[in-house]
C-alpha cells in the first residue's frame, strides 16, 4: 500500500512540474517573439530544446515508480 502512494505522488508531481515548467518555457518564448520577431527560428528551437529536457523528467520519475511499485 505504500509503494502505490509514493508512486501515485510520484507520478503526479512529475506532471505538475513538467506542466508548469512546459507553461513557462513557452510564456517566455512567446514573449520573446512578441518583442523580437527575427529571433523566432532562434527562439524556437531553445524552447524545443528546453521543452524536450523538461520532460525527461516525468519519463524518469515514471520509471522509478515502476521500479519502486514493483519492489526491485
Amino acid at each position: 500500500m505504500d509503494f502505490a502512494l509514493a508512486t501515485a505522488l510520484i507520478f503526479g508531481l512529475a506532471a505538475l512540474g513538467a506542466g508548469i515548467g512546459n507553461g513557462l518555457v513557452i510564456s517566455r518564448t512567446i514573449d520573446g517573439v512578441a518583442r523580437q520577431p527575427e529571433a523566432r527560428g532562434n527562439l524556437m528551437t531553445l524552447m524545443f530544446i528546453g521543452v524536450g529536457l523538461i520532460e525527461a523528467l516525468p519519463i524518469i520519475a515514471v520509471v522509478f515508480g515502476i521500479l519502486l511499485f514493483t519492489n526491485i
